[in-house]
């Protein structure tokens, strides 16, 4: 069975249109979860914006980890926002712009169509937008124009449904009424053939997933296996199509570079580790509990607050008690997390933190003098290690002044020698988000191993995570690139 979910920010957003079962406020959504495990469901997130850690962005961040078909995707979401990513090829645009202009149009230097599901009112135009849709799946776009000495497309935008006048209202029904009826499709992969590596590093970067000594040992693997590992930087996004596959060597997150090289990567056909859906997936916190959660896998107690509800922010530490963390959800590195002992220090850091979202997690804090991390490759388990927390510090990372941070120390062991439930728990972990390389974090009280986060793009660092298998592990990771990229060549699956 197939359920259509269609949400809306404000209900006075649908007052244009007769009620539906179909249709739920944002918020309604994202407190109860909707259809059951034998329903498929469709979303159509028709929020009035999608910004970054805003209501209509956490619609579809949850829509995902729910395991609903959303539009629009997250990753959707975050094309819109980077102009570099327009790439369309239109090479009659200019011809098809000056034909469409009615006479007098010489004089127009800018105007713009709305796009309904990939359909507009404008038939001369239809190809145009059904490519815009195609590339940016979104239910309601708008598409602007400019004009110097040709014609091109300047911005590709989301709309909002209350900003429609009647008849735009009316087209917008009768499109969503089609579009409801039809199959979701994906894009094809294009394939590449060549053998040739992309590291993508900052060399300025305080902490990096990986060290010098760790980045040449990836090099040196590489050329044992026959791959040549190219060091890039963030100003190398044009070249980057030279190469068969990209290796993300820099912290990740969904708002920056990292990102836009993954997803550009991946749809030349490249191989790429962290691909654009890992980067989504692991890069926000709330995702990652709520996919935790509908896995049923064993994670702290949690609950989510709500920047609008302040009320319910009160309400938390008498279910969870103190002391309680707070956690942003797009940190890394321990940054963005705090350790609060009472309601002023609750009120306080929160207010601090709903500036930069407007949802936040509220965790029960569960000391342990160390967390486990499991490296995981391809659903296997890759290494193992012990982080123990910084010296009189709850953290792992202690963040001091001027941007320095001091961690504690760590235990790297053969992946035999840990708990086998936190090794199987880690594994089950990144089922939902992936087959490329995952840091799980855990945590074991007694018996009972929990899950803290799933980060792509782990640290693998020369005298920590290697300090047990050495040279191999590199080799591992330069022979899982080895493999798909053969598999690419062959056109055969991973």
């Amino acid at each position: 069975m197939t359920r259509l979910v269609i949400v809306v920010e404000k209900a006075s957003d649908w007052s244009s249109y007769y009620p539906s079962v179909d249709v739920v406020s944002a918020m309604d959504y994202l407190r109860e979860p909707i259809g059951g495990d034998d329903e498929r469901t469709h979303v159509i997130n028709l929020c009035r914006s999608y910004k970054y850690l805003g209501t209509g962005y956490y619609v579809s961040l949850l829509a995902e980890a729910r395991g609903h078909r959303v539009m629009p995707s997250v990753r959707t979401v975050n094309d819109l926002r980077r102009r570099s990513l327009y790439g369309l090829d239109i090479d009659d645009l200019n011809a098809k712009l000056t034909h469409f202009l009615p006479a007098g149009g010489r004089d127009t230097t800018d105007f713009g169509i709305l796009v309904y599901f990939g359909e507009t009112a404008y038939p001369a135009l239809q190809d145009l937008a059904r490519q815009v849709f195609e590339m940016f799946p979104c239910p309601l776009l708008r598409i602007e124009f400019e004009r110097d000495r040709v014609w091109q497309v300047s911005s590709i935008k989301p709309v909002g449904l209350h900003t429609l006048d009647d008849a735009q209202e009316d087209a917008f029904a009768e499109e969503l009424d089609r579009f409801s009826k039809k199959l979701w499709r994906k894009p094809r992969a294009r394939r590449r053939f060549r053998y040739d590596l992309a590291m993508l590093v900052d060399p300025a970067e305080q902490m990096p997933p990986s060290n010098k000594k760790a980045l040449k040992s990836f090099i040196a693997a590489g050329k044992e296996l026959g791959i040549e590992v190219d060091p890039i930087g963030k100003n190398d996004y044009q070249r980057l199509a030279e190469y068969d596959g990209l290796f993300i060597r820099e912290t990740t997150a969904s708002d920056n570079h990292t990102y836009r090289f993954a997803h550009r990567a991946e749809k030349e056909g490249m191989v790429v580790i962290d691909d654009p859906t890992s980067i989504l997936r692991c890069t926000n916190k709330i995702f990652l509990n709520d996919l935790m959660v509908s896995r049923k896998l064993a994670v702290p107690r949690t609950e989510i607050l709500y920047r609008d509800n302040a009320k319910a922010t009160g309400d938390v530490a008498a279910r969870l008690g103190f002391p309680l963390v707070l956690k942003i959800p797009d940190g890394s590195f321990s940054r963005g997390v705090v350790k609060v002992e009472s309601a002023e220090a609750l009120d306080k850091a929160s207010g601090e933190l709903f500036q930069h979202s407007a949802l936040l997690l509220a965790q029960e804090f569960v000391y342990t003098e160390f967390d486990w991390r499991i490296g995981v490759l391809n659903r296997e388990p890759l290494y193992a290690c012990k982080y123990y927390m910084s010296r009189g510090h709850w953290q792992i990372y202690n963040h001091g002044a001027k941007g320095t941070a001091k961690s504690g120390g760590f235990e790297t062991i053969p992946v035999r020698d840990a708990p086998s439930e936190v090794v199987k728990l880690a594994l089950k972990a990144t089922q939902p988000i992936g087959d490329g390389l995952y840091g799980v974090d855990l945590k074991q009280v007694g018996d009972r191993p929990v899950v803290i986060e799933v980060n792509d793009n782990p640290s693998i660092d020369a005298g920590v995570e290697d300090a047990y298998l050495g040279d191999d592990l590199y080799l591992r990771v330069m022979q899982e690139f080895l493999r798909r990229m053969e598999h690419k060549r062959l056109g055969i699956g991973r």
